[in-house]
């Protein structure tokens, strides 16, 4: 490691520390520049570069592990954690064929022709939270605007009775601390164990509701699964509807909240945005690129690399992949990579991943923020944020998003 070129300011890569949370893209800009794949103290591979990045996602070299992985990080008891548990069978988690044979039963749900078709119910939702507050003159843009329509949606899609979703409204936000690069403390442990519980306890009985009563959503599906013989198992089904549920809003909801924030810190771009509406599909692209709501993702070499950036990775080492941060490399965006521009040609994001771990949902996520945003400079254009300087961001590093971003018009 390079010692000798550490700055004054501590270490190169603390991604929890309030400076990294409030902006993390000077930091991103150091390690580009100082030490492009820089290890942790936790001998983690931190790769900040474009290049690096996508190679890592797209290459059969590198895969999840997350079983050992995990045990390396902790011991081999952490298995027994509920919480550690049900994430091992995460198609997220998973390498093939476990991989290929998870996301072959989920894939028919989001294909390009059934998320089109959800487009009136995406407006329809909008709008109904836009005339919920209209009259009140001022709203939290999280909790009353960009929280409620992708719950709504991955709770359509599952299948959640309607008289059952107030909990999924007010459940809590917390869980992006699991998906960290820093270790959990026990306490941090326990609490998601805790979570884990509730979710597996109301999803089970809505299986036992769907065997009974099969409706046209995603859990009937599942739960009558027989891909090439291949049924989930109850752990298996449990695990993923739960990581559906929680990938299915917690990104989404942060991509509005971070795109509404940047449009309203450059109000050039928030200007022309109103006054050219059809930007809004390139926009989208741009604010993915800009603020990532998923900020990092994981592999493990499967064998020995002999050379990534100039650094060797041993088999079983974990390599770090900065989305954040190669989405803002000058080398792929040489025109000012740190200004926002609705207008930027050529943005691809790697925001939803690559490889056999692209994003499922991309494209869902992407409609319901061009159909959010659109309506609500459409319906409010006099909406100014209160406070656009200090936001507050919630406290986790890997999902970059706000706790609240209050409004008024």
């Amino acid at each position: 490691m390079n010692e000798q070129v550490r700055p004054a300011g501590g270490p190169l890569f603390n991604p929890l520390s309030p400076d990294f949370i409030r902006d993390p893209y000077p930091h991103y800009d150091r390690l580009r520049t100082i030490e492009p794949i820089h290890v942790t103290p936790f001998g983690q591979f931190v790769t900040s570069r474009h290049a690096d990045v996508s190679l890592v996602m797209r290459d059969k070299r590198f895969g999840k592990d997350f079983v050992e992985r995990s045990k390396r990080r902790y011991s081999p008891a952490i298995m027994d954690e509920p919480v550690f548990r049900s994430m091992s069978h995460w198609m997220l988690q998973s390498d093939p064929p476990d991989h290929t044979r998870l996301r072959g039963l989920v894939v028919k749900a989001f294909t390009a022709r059934r998320v089109e078709d959800m487009r009136p119910r995406i407006q329809a939702i909008v709008d109904q939270a836009i005339d919920a507050v209209i009259e009140r003159g001022h709203m939290d843009l999280i909790e009353d605007f960009a929280f409620r329509l992708p719950v709504t949606i991955i709770c359509d899609m599952l299948g959640i009775p309607e008289d059952h979703r107030e909990t999924f409204y007010n459940s809590s936000r917390d869980g992006g601390r699991l998906l960290d690069p820093v270790p959990l403390t026990p306490e941090e442990i326990a609490k998601g164990n805790a979570g884990n519980m509730m979710a597996q306890m109301y999803f089970q009985q809505l299986f036992e509701l769907r065997r009974r009563n099969p409706g046209d959503d995603l859990i009937t599906q599942l739960v009558q699964a027989e891909e090439d013989g291949n049924k989930l198992t109850n752990e298996e089904l449990t695990a993923n509807i739960i990581l559906l549920f929680g990938a299915g809003h917690e990104t989404t909801v942060n991509l509005i909240g971070n795109g509404l924030l940047a449009l309203h810190r450059n109000p050039d771009q928030l200007a022309l945005l109103k006054a050219r509406p059809e930007l809004m599909v390139n926009a989208i692209e741009e604010f993915l690129r800009y603020d990532s709501s998923v900020q990092m993702t994981g592999r493990v070499a499967l064998e020995d690399i002999a050379d990534l950036g100039g650094k060797s990775i041993p088999k079983g080492e974990t390599v770090l992949c900065l989305l954040g941060s190669a989405n803002r490399d000058p080398a792929v965006y040489p025109d000012r990579p740190d200004r926002l521009d609705v207008t930027r040609p050529n943005v691809k994001p790697l925001s939803f991943g690559g490889g056999i771990h692209f994003c499922l949902g991309a494209q869902l996520a992407r409609i319901e923020a061009e159909i959010a945003i659109a309506t609500l400079l459409r319906r409010l254009p006099d909406l100014r944020i209160d406070d656009v300087e200090n936001p507050e961001w919630r406290p986790t590093f890997v999902l970059r998003g706000l706790k609240r971003l209050p409004a008024s018009w």
